[in-house]
């Protein structure tokens, strides 16, 4: 069956994994010269591609509650009910709890890392615009409320860092592996390239470290998956590109298991991995009941979460199945968002994809 090209905001997100590799192979500190032609022609410009903050690199953390599958991650007790705050969108609330675990639990990364998470969203929230039929975080500016975020970010990764000297271990690897994708995924979305490649190539690492010391950590699959399966989606030319200056291929294929391994077996990171393969279902292979089926369960498991509705009404509406996209629009419109910024614009998304529809 042919298939509708990508999207052109689509494309530059696809080549954001091979700028960063490209902007930390360069050790002169000037963007390489086939990079700078590409991004003249429009091909590889930096600003379209710093919209997705993520990619490969980027998107390897956020933790979700998922079944208690065996791990040699261990959680505290509390954690599955922060978890549940943050995806119900009870963003407030989990960062109150998250608080009260780093009190309990000073040396510990999990609580940090978790306030952080609570914060990524209402950041991906205010962040987000309509575009190609898609409610998208692509890009926005330096806040000054972004230091306290780079702070947990930083706390989480000395944290790990200072246990893995004593004592390394998959689990330390892969918090340190998810401190410096927080920061990547948010000097993305504000466009800094450079640091977001440094931040997101140490991340990568990580958490390949981890894999190595324990095969079996699926959350680790989540990072890994993607940069797979976002390698093996960049044009022809990209592709050359990178096999030039070195960086390691992928396979979509391998991407879409490792992603699923996540899901059916990741204890931090099943509910995130399912998230983002239904999202690229949606972006890159136009794959849309497959879409609707993977991130159906967690839509039903965080119905007051505006943003998974309106990725569930995103997925109907490419079906033409108006009347179940309206419902989720509608769900979005009406769930309940504490912070002000967020909630007037979820109501903008919901506008925009209802008259993206052509009813009311």
């Amino acid at each position: 069956m042919h298939r509708a090209p990508p999207n052109p905001d689509s494309l530059g997100k696809d080549h954001f994994s091979l700028q960063l590799y490209l902007n930390s192979l360069n050790s002169s500190g000037a963007e390489p010269e086939s990079a700078q032609s590409l991004s003249r022609t429009g091909t590889m410009n930096a600003s379209p591609i710093a919209r997705r903050a993520g990619l490969a690199c980027l998107l390897l953390l956020a933790p979700l509650a998922g079944p208690a599958h065996a791990s040699n991650i261990t959680l505290p007790p509390e954690t599955p009910a922060i978890l549940d705050k943050i995806y119900s969108f009870d963003l407030e609330g989990a960062v109150d709890a998250a608080k009260r675990m780093e009190q309990e639990l000073p040396n510990h990364p999990l609580g940090y890392l978790l306030e952080a998470e609570a914060l990524w969203w209402r950041i991906w929230c205010t962040s987000a615009d309509f575009k190609y039929g898609m409610s998208d975080a692509r890009r926005r500016p330096k806040l000054e409320a972004d230091r306290h975020y780079f702070e947990l970010a930083a706390k989480v990764l000395s944290l790990a860092e200072a246990q893995i000297k004593q004592n390394e271990s998959a689990e330390m690897q892969f918090y340190a592996g998810m401190a410096e994708a927080s920061s990547a995924r948010l000097y993305g979305l504000r466009g800094e390239n450079r640091n977001a490649a440094r931040s997101g190539v140490r991340g990568r690492e990580h958490l390949q470290r981890a894999k190595a010391l324990d095969p079996d950590l699926a959350d680790a699959d989540l990072g890994l998956g993607l940069y797979n399966y976002y390698v093996d989606t960049l044009s022809a030319i990209a592709k050359i590109l990178r096999f030039f200056v070195g960086i390691p291929g992928g396979s979509k294929q391998e991407g879409v298991r490792l992603l699923e391994h996540a899901i059916a077996q990741g204890v931090l990171t099943s509910n995130l991995a399912r998230f983002y393969l239904a999202l690229n279902l949606h972006r890159y292979d136009q794959q849309y009941e497959k879409a609707l089926t993977v991130l159906g369960p967690l839509v039903e498991k965080y119905p007051a979460n505006p943003l998974f509705q309106l990725a569930r009404g995103d997925l109907y509406a490419k079906l033409g199945r108006k009347p179940q996209a309206l419902a989720c629009y509608r769900a979005a419109s009406t769930s309940p968002v504490q912070d002000a910024k967020c909630q007037t614009r979820v109501q903008e998304l919901v506008r925009a994809s209802i008259a993206s529809l052509g009813t009311e």
